[in-house]
């Protein structure tokens, strides 16, 4: 249940319903936005009478929710979260773009590449040391050492970090990684969603491959249910019956995610395709349809890459891209003046 409060709500009054609602059993989360407060109520409000509080002279309305996700719910959360991430802003307006390696390989590749991304103008270096990957013959990422060589990309570049963690017993080598990722697969991990959730550390979120939009926003609830509201969604393509490309980018999900809930959302074209000449016309789209910001795979060298090369775009061809997307988001501010 929402209680939505007028604007000249007293504070006794409020404090009041409170604690009355308090002793009967409810959580109270409290929300502050532009126009209006918020008391956002956890529990079985069906006992309770609506029209009673609706006639309270400080309340403006009362509105009963069904879905199970409360804490990334829009109703209770009107205004966009803001998510900072080292400085580099995601949400309400604030445009980012995560781009690097998909796995970490050498530190002249590391730093080569961070150099080129944030000349290009990219605001969050990405980079893996963990890798999940289909084969468990395939190169699985370097460790603690590549999470080492992109902290050294980091001081050198002065891009804030995200790299993906698999396992509980991995987060020990991520305090000075800006962003945890949860990867695709671990999206379900409800045991690693509550320890990442224990922490003070911004969380991007992937989307499952198979998973609803419900199934998505429950599994960033398990984030925020344990104190950590600083989840960023990443929709990075889900798995349907068309097998020309590697997935199919549903780009559906981001006006269905900002209606739905505050949290912003990314998107990932470099795994929707597996296809480099498609990561540029799915990111304009991406930017035309109002995501929060993209994740896009860059390096050095492609043709020697240990890890998703086809899916990479040169750095010459990210510079060439980042000049399109900064054009079309300023072309659209326009029009909407």
């Amino acid at each position: 249940m929402i209680i939505t409060l007028k604007q000249n709500a007293a504070e006794t009054e409020v404090s009041r319903l409170r604690s009355e609602l308090e002793e009967k059993g409810f959580i109270i989360h409290p929300v502050e936005g532009a126009r209006y407060n918020i008391l956002g109520l956890i529990g079985d409000t069906a006992s309770l009478d609506a029209r009673q509080i609706e006639s309270l002279d400080f309340v403006d309305k009362v509105t009963r929710i069904q879905e199970p996700y409360k804490k990334a719910n829009r109703k209770f959360h009107p205004d966009d979260s803001v998510i900072n991430v080292g400085g580099a802003l995601i949400g309400g307006g604030h445009f980012a773009v995560m781009a690097g390696p998909c796995s970490v390989e050498t530190p002249e590749q590391v730093l080569e590449t961070a150099k080129a991304c944030k000349e290009a103008g990219a605001t969050i270096l990405r980079g893996g040391a963990f890798k999940p990957r289909t084969s468990p013959y395939s190169f699985q990422g370097m460790g603690p050492e590549g999470l080492e060589l992109l902290e050294l990309a980091k001081k050198e570049t002065g891009l804030p970090i995200v790299s993906e963690v698999m396992d509980i017993s991995q987060l020990q080598y991520f305090d000075n990684v800006d962003m945890l990722q949860i990867g695709a697969r671990n999206m379900q991990n409800f045991t690693l969603l509550k320890e990442v959730g224990k922490l003070n550390k911004p969380v991007l979120l992937k989307r499952g491959l198979s998973a609803t939009y419900e199934e998505w926003l429950m599994a960033a609830e398990y984030i925020m249910s344990e104190g950590n509201e600083q989840v960023v969604l990443c929709e990075r393509g889900i798995r349907t019956f068309e097998t020309k490309t590697r997935n199919t980018l549903d780009v559906t999900a981001i006006p269905m995610m900002h209606e739905l809930s505050h949290l912003p959302i990314i998107m990932d074209p470099s795994h929707a395709a597996g296809m480099s000449r498609m990561v540029r016309p799915l990111s304009l789209a991406s930017v035309g349809g109002g995501a929060d910001g993209l994740m896009i795979e860059v390096h050095n060298d492609p043709s020697k890459a240990l890890c998703d090369g086809p899916q990479a775009l040169r750095p010459d061809q990210f510079t060439s891209l980042m000049k399109e997307v900064i054009a079309l988001r300023q072309a659209l501010v326009e029009c909407t003046k």
